[in-house]
């Protein structure tokens, strides 16, 4: 049945409001795929689920504050390499559409927040995104609809920001959070609340998106059965825990559980450097064990916006608690110093052939932050390229996903990319990034001399090489 909205709201849009009274209700509106769905946020984890949700028959809404990316969206175009043209095509096929304007909230059933969580300048959390974005949907939200956070953050975040914000917004207009006691209340009569974890691998072209199980913690049992409802439409297997904390603190120990692995052993390359050891043979035959280890491998350092962040989200909230997470803090510390590393082994090697730093033209092959993707966040390409121009080199990159690097949120390159036929005239080539399409024989075979972080050329014996 039509549910009464208020007047600002009947004002802005057409479109008539059913409102869901039940659990039994809610999940029918799911299997029909009648239940709408609007998610926040159209980068690298909101853009592909709203292609999830579309490709199951549910009718999406996007919403973003970047008008450029609406605009394209609407015309059928993608900004996101993996995802092509006609991914969109067929989501606005079955009623996929973006928008600015968050009065279309009011439409929704489900409201999925898939917004940045960064890091400040001094690595605390920055939740300014998640703020702005809970006020900007709190006078369109109604009884019956169910709001799940999806961005990565510190345990307590859902309650403390999303819940604390919806229902200071809700007094105002009798629109309180549904917290039920510890078993399902079949009644909906408020707004239901979740967090789910996203649990994106930019670049995986292997494991199926809807085969990754979809952590859900509600605020109470009701918004916990209903989120699975949701998620469990397009995934294969929905992780049902007890609250929002529970859920936050999971996608937190996922992402730690590497930094400290990646940490561990880009500590141990060091030490095998110096003890003359190949840390990716070491590593490669440890592997061979069939119980009891997982191959982790060093690197450059560690980009993206989950391993390079999460660790000092939880190290910010345990000081709350007088708790320090030293293990945690120094991993992140030791993957931090690894492009700073990679820049001493290139200044050594130049040293060895008489090249002073100073004036030295330096290729930098991959800005992206792992291979094959498209995404430049916390890239510690960008920390190496710094480096080397604060050092006085002559300073150039290459990367085939991105022609041009202007200004980001922590870097301001202003460069275009040096083809590769080029190679010849840098004094060093620097691999900071493996991607496929680098033909590694005939880099080395043009370049002066190598410095190799990702072991890219393993299967290239040459005295150009320099590998760390």
């Amino acid at each position: 049945m039509a549910d009464a909205v208020p007047a600002t709201l009947t004002e802005t849009i057409s479109t008539p409001i059913t409102t869901v009274r039940s659990l039994t209700e809610w999940r029918e509106r799911v299997a029909q795929r009648e239940a709408k769905v609007g998610i926040i946020g159209l980068g690298y984890v909101g853009l592909p689920l709203t292609l999830l949700f579309s490709s199951e028959g549910f009718r999406v809404t996007g919403f973003d504050v970047d008008t450029t990316k609406v605009d394209r969206l609407n015309r059928g175009e993608s900004y996101i390499w993996r995802i092509e043209p006609d991914h969109i095509a067929a989501a606005k096929a079955k009623g996929f559409t973006a928008t600015t304007d968050f009065a279309h909230i009011a439409e929704m059933d489900a409201v999925l927040i898939c917004v940045p969580t960064p890091l400040t300048d001094h690595h605390a959390p920055d939740l300014s995104y998640v703020e702005a974005t809970v006020h900007a949907i709190a006078p369109y939200v109604r009884a019956g609809q169910l709001i799940v956070l999806e961005s990565t953050t510190y345990p307590g975040t859902t309650e403390e920001i999303v819940v604390r914000i919806l229902m200071e917004a809700g007094a105002k207009r009798d629109v309180q959070v549904q917290i039920a006691p510890p078993e399902a209340k079949e009644q909906i009569d408020g707004v239901l609340v979740a967090f789910s974890p996203e649990r994106e691998d930019p670049g995986n072209m292997i494991t199926p998106r809807r085969e990754i199980p979809k952590v859900v913690g509600g605020m109470d049992a009701t918004a916990t059965e209903a989120a699975c409802a949701l998620y469990g439409s397009i995934f294969t297997r929905t992780v049902p825990v007890s609250s929002p904390a529970t859920a936050e603190m999971t996608k937190l120990l996922e992402n730690i559980y590497r930094s400290v692995n990646i940490a561990l052993v880009n500590e141990m390359k060091q030490l095998c450097m110096k003890m003359g050891v190949d840390i990716w043979e070491v590593v490669d035959a440890a592997a061979t064990k069939p119980f009891g280890f997982q191959a982790f491998y060093p690197g450059p350092g560690i980009g993206g916006h989950c391993i390079p962040v999460d660790p000092f989200y939880l190290t910010w909230k345990a000081k709350e608690y007088g708790f320090t997470t030293r293990f945690i803090q120094l991993a992140g510390e030791v993957n931090e110093e690894m492009p700073i590393f990679v820049v001493r082994q290139v200044a050594l090697a130049l040293n060895d052939r008489s090249i002073a730093m100073k004036g030295a033209k330096v290729l930098v092959l991959g800005v992206a932050y792992k291979a094959d993707v498209d995404d430049l966040r916390e890239s510690p390409a960008l920390v190496m390229i710094e480096q080397l121009q604060s050092l006085g080199c002559d300073v150039s990159y290459n990367d085939p996903f991105f022609p041009f690097v202007g200004h980001g949120r922590k870097y301001a390159l202003n460069m275009h990319s040096t083809p590769l036929d080029r190679v010849g005239e840098f004094d060093c080539v620097v691999i900071a990034t493996d991607h496929s399409s680098y033909e590694m024989d005939q880099i080395v075979a043009d370049a002066k001399l190598v410095v190799d972080s990702r072991n890219a050329t393993r299967h290239i014996a040459s005295p150009k090489i320099v590998r760390c």
